[in-house]
């Protein structure tokens, strides 16, 4: 009954109490980072790890900010990013009485009868929701995403002291502006509260990637979902680090990585759309070793000119073809930048490029130093930061958030491929009148509500 009473604890009330266990970790961050700023020793690892804890125990709005900024170069300290960047979601799960409400409300007194068993203890938690196993009467598996109360109240909260955070971080370090990339975070988080939009998004994906055998998506059971319930197929699969705890052949790596890169870049170059989220999380893997595509909160839609800026960047470092490089980077949202800021900013493109520019099989990263990257965003930052710094367009966070985080999961695997022939396969026909036709086209068929964009 306590668990019951916490998580029921809604409105003005709960909002304050939320208030004060962030305002705590914020103004701790401020203070640790302000004294390091002014040199004043601190064992910042050790303040990095009680703040993973704090964040660790929220449900998932802050966290998901913090993990975001993990991926930008320079945008926290080097402890706090390196921890922040392990967070996964640990809400609590509801208790069976707490759910048979929560379902009451939104499917009506009756929703029992609308299964013909539903499990009581959840099969997975999320950061906005939990997950129940159930049959519908027709003998249809599948899985009940219930998000979990007062969550709106939640993210205006958690988005409020996370944005103080930044500002007083940004107070003591300018060097990467972050205005927009925390308008980017509200909107996606907003976004990702509304689980009908989420319906509409499986029903884009499942279109997209229609022609690829090696990706499922579920398809949502429409008349069973609402705005804080969704119900889809269950897809049967197992978690990527089970599949790894049994060694699977190096085919068997690469089959995952395949699907995987087929399930995050199909949809971008082809459609203009991308998964935000690359956590391990968020996909299973089949019996075949192909890939459930299982949560689709957290996606963006980009203009055919920022997905041609892409591949101008790519063709740019190619060619070492500067006029090129400078115009992807205007066709991303970049602003008044430098050429000096500009080849600063390439020494990190090259990084998420490189596995892409050598037609050879090979891992993801051939240099066996974990820390390899953390040093290139290090040399990046301290160039920006010689250099006046630089203001990210909101546009290039989720990609820049996919890419490091795929990569993270290709290493993970051990995946041995030609990244250089996949990569080619979707770019050799593109054209952005034609993506941006497919992109309306799906957009209309699948019903995707208009993005949020404040």
């Amino acid at each position: 009954m306590a668990e019951e009473r916490d998580l029921d604890n809604t409105g003005l009330f709960g909002e304050f109490r939320r208030m004060v266990r962030t305002s705590g970790a914020v103004g701790g961050i401020a203070a640790r980072i302000a004294g390091h700023k002014m040199g004043i020793r601190t064992d910042r690892t050790a303040h990095a790890g009680d703040l993973k804890s704090i964040l660790g125990g929220l449900k998932g709005p802050l966290m998901k900010g913090a993990q975001l900024l993990s991926t930008i170069p320079g945008a926290l300290p080097e402890e706090y990013a390196v921890e922040l960047a392990q967070l996964q979601a640990n809400a609590p799960a509801m208790g069976w009485s707490f759910v048979r409400r929560r379902m009451a409300s939104e499917l009506g007194r009756d929703w029992e009868r609308r299964f013909r068993t539903f499990e009581h203890e959840a099969a997975a938690a999320a950061s906005l929701g939990q997950v129940h196993r159930a049959v519908l009467p027709d003998g249809r598996l599948v899985a009940c995403k219930l998000q979990y109360p007062d969550m709106q109240a939640t993210v205006d909260s958690d988005l409020r002291q996370f944005r103080m955070a930044v500002g007083l971080y940004y107070r003591i370090d300018s060097t990467i502006q972050q205005d927009d990339v925390l308008v980017e975070l509200e909107a996606r988080l907003r976004e990702e509260l509304d689980y009908l939009r989420e319906a509409a998004n499986l029903r884009l994906y499942r279109l997209m990637l229609a022609d690829r055998p090696d990706v499922s998506v579920p398809a949502p059971v429409e008349d069973m979902t609402t705005r804080r319930l969704l119900v889809m197929d269950w897809l049967e699969g197992r978690g990527v680090q089970k599949v790894l705890d049994t060694n699977p052949s190096q085919d068997q790596r690469n089959a995952m990585a395949r699907a995987l890169f087929h399930a995050w870049y199909v949809p971008l170059y082809r459609y203009g759309v991308i998964h935000g989220d690359p956590h391990m999380g968020n996909f299973t893997v089949r019996g075949d070793y192909g890939l459930n595509l299982l949560d689709l909160g957290a996606i963006r839609i980009f203009p055919a000119r920022f997905v041609q800026g892409i591949i101008d960047l790519y063709r740019a470092l190619e060619r070492n073809d500067e006029d090129l490089a400078y115009h992807a980077y205007q066709a991303w949202g970049f602003t008044n930048m430098s050429r000096e800021t500009m080849r600063i900013l390439n020494e990190w493109a090259r990084f998420i490029y490189e596995p892409l520019m050598q037609d050879r099989v090979r891992p993801i990263q051939e240099n066996d130093d974990p820390q390899f990257g953390r040093a290139v965003a290090e040399r990046v930052y301290a160039g920006l930061k010689r250099t006046g710094g630089v203001r990210p367009p909101r546009e290039f966070v989720l990609v820049d958030r996919s890419a490091i985080g795929l990569g993270s999961v290709f290493l993970r695997l051990g995946a041995k491929l030609n990244w250089y022939r996949l990569f080619q396969e979707l770019i050799a026909d593109f054209d952005a009148a034609q993506l941006a036709a497919r992109q309306a086209e799906a957009i209309r068929v699948a019903g995707v509500p208009t993005p949020i964009e404040a």
